[in-house]
Parts: C-alpha cells; sequence; structure tokens
C-alpha cells in the first residue's frame, strides 16, 4: 500500500540532506584539490554494484537516454559540485546550486506542459532568500570559477529532474537497476578524466578512504535511489523544491561539526526555505502520466 505524499516528501529530502553534507567531507576528509577523483569514486563503485545486482543492461531508446540522465544527474553534476564546494564556501556553494528550482518550474513548463503558479514562483523568491539570509554571511567569499560551476551544477541537476520525469523508467526496471545505469555512466565518463587531469594520490589515507566510502555508499547509492524514486512519485517543481534541504543540511553541520555560529538572520532563513518547501509540495497525488511507448523493452536483457 503506497504511503501519502508526506511521506514520500519527507523520503526523497533525506537524499539532498545528505548532499548537503558533501560540502564538509569534500574539505574535511577527502585529498585537497581532487574534484574529479573525488566524482569518480562517489559514482563509479555504487554504480557497479548496483549493476551487478540487477544483471540487467539498457534496451533500445534507454542507451542514449542513460547516457544522457547519467550525464546531467551524476557525471557533470558531481564534477561541478565538488569544484563548487572546492572554490567556495559551503554555504556560498549551496546557495548557487539551490537555484535550480527556478530552472525546473521554467523547463516543466516546456517538456512537460506543466503550468507555472503563482505560488511556485512565490515559493522560488521565498527559497532564494531564505537560502541567502541563511548562508550568505559577511565572511562568505565568492569565487567566479565556484560560482560558475554551481550554477552549471545546477542547470545539470534541473535538466535531470525534468528529463526523469519525462521518460520515467522503463518497465521491467526496478529503482535501483536504473539508478545504476546513471551512476555507472556518470562515473566511467569521469575516470578517464581523473586518470588524465589529476591522476591518482600516491598516499591515502584512512580519513580518506572514509571520505570515499560515505560519498559512494551514502551519497551516491543511497541518496539517488531515494531521488529517482521521489522523481517518480512527485512532480519535478516540487521534488526541486526539496533540494533545499542541502543548504539546510550544510549549514546544521557547520554549527554542528565545524562550531559555525547561526545568528538570527540565518535561523529566519531557514524558516524561509522550509516555508518554501512546503509551500511547493502537492496537497493531493499528481494524476499518473501515461508510459512512454519507447520507455518498454520487449524483454530485458540479463
Amino acid at each position: 500500500m503506497r504511503k501519502g505524499i508526506g511521506f514520500d516528501s519527507a523520503l526523497t529530502a533525506i537524499a539532498p540532506a545528505v548532499w548537503g553534507s558533501t560540502y564538509l567531507v569534500a574539505t574535511e576528509l577527502l585529498p585537497p584539490g581532487r574534484p574529479l577523483l573525488a566524482s569518480a569514486v562517489r559514482a563509479l563503485p555504487a554504480g557497479l554494484v548496483l549493476l551487478a545486482a540487477g544483471r540487467t543492461l539498457p534496451r533500445g531508446a534507454w542507451w542514449w537516454r542513460a547516457l544522457v540522465l547519467g550525464t546531467l544527474n551524476i557525471g557533470a553534476f558531481f564534477y561541478l559540485l565538488f569544484v563548487a564546494a572546492y572554490h567556495l564556501p559551503g554555504g556560498v556553494a549551496a546557495l548557487v546550486v539551490a537555484t535550480q528550482p527556478m530552472l525546473v518550474l521554467g523547463l516543466s513548463a516546456v517538456l512537460l506542459k506543466s503550468g507555472v503558479r503563482p505560488v511556485q514562483v512565490g515559493a522560488c523568491a521565498l527559497g532564494a532568500a531564505g537560502v541567502a539570509m541563511l548562508v550568505l554571511t559577511p565572511r562568505a567569499g565568492v569565487d567566479l570559477i565556484g560560482v560558475l560551476s554551481g550554477l552549471g551544477g545546477a542547470a545539470c541537476m534541473a535538466s535531470g529532474i525534468v528529463l526523469t520525469k519525462r521518460w520515467g523508467r522503463p518497465d521491467g526496471v526496478n529503482l535501483l537497476t536504473f539508478t545504476g545505469w546513471q551512476l555507472a555512466v556518470g562515473g566511467l565518463l569521469l575516470l578517464p578524466m581523473t586518470l588524465l587531469v589529476e591522476g591518482l594520490p600516491q598516499d591515502v589515507s584512512a580519513e580518506n578512504l572514509a571520505g570515499f566510502a560515505y560519498l559512494s555508499l551514502i551519497g551516491a547509492l543511497l541518496a539517488y535511489a531515494l531521488w529517482f524514486r521521489g522523481i517518480e512519485r512527485l512532480p519535478a517543481v516540487a521534488v526541486s523544491f526539496l533540494g533545499f534541504a542541502s543548504p539546510l543540511a550544510a549549514a546544521a553541520l557547520g554549527y554542528a561539526v565545524l562550531g559555525q555560529e547561526l545568528s538570527p538572520l540565518q535561523l529566519l532563513g531557514a524558516l524561509a526555505v522550509i516555508a518554501s518547501v512546503v509551500l511547493a509540495q502537492p496537497r493531493q497525488a499528481p494524476a499518473p502520466q501515461p508510459p512512454d511507448p519507447a520507455s518498454r523493452p520487449s524483454a530485458p536483457t540479463r
């Protein structure tokens, strides 16, 4: 029996909350200055594990669709996210990436024929203002490379959400296998770039291994399975607003782990962000969309 919309929203929000910890893990546990390595190790092991478990490969149009989704949702997004994390303070990086609900709103109107409601525009403005109050402190530095990388990551995430919603998931393919396709594609795209541009570090500490394991198992395998489940069950715009859980988690971890202070203005910003997410969530289950005929394989390949 299916749970309610509130349960689906809460479960999906776990994914961006976990991603909010990426900024802390990247700066505290990973080797410095290696965004490609961090991205590849995050995606590829989890993708290969899921592929081995599912033993199902794409068929027909799903080969190129898996390539597109794996690039947008995983490969390009991971790399740009880590570049932003290395060049910007965690809160500022989260703020830039959190522009993606506005992009999803526009893309949904074009590709999903979803109407733009005033409450959604208002929620966008409220969420952006809340994130700004939450993370833009006087000590927050701005770096052009970091900002551009964050905006590029937001564009990748927005496109990935809308296309995943538009194409759905092929019949006969479970959620974990679908997640594995994308993680494997993203990881395989990043691997040769990692070896050519950065190479492998000479020394890897136990701390580094712990950071990589967390990013792969929790930040990729678990979080993306929950994320794609949410995209299937919730409207694309509602899912995109759940991404605001990322800067909330980043700020909370900065307070709890790094001893950063939260001012009254930041607490007000956190409340504004939460209010924007609540406003953007559907009040009733969306009508089911007819499946895409191209997404139906004749038989799964095992």
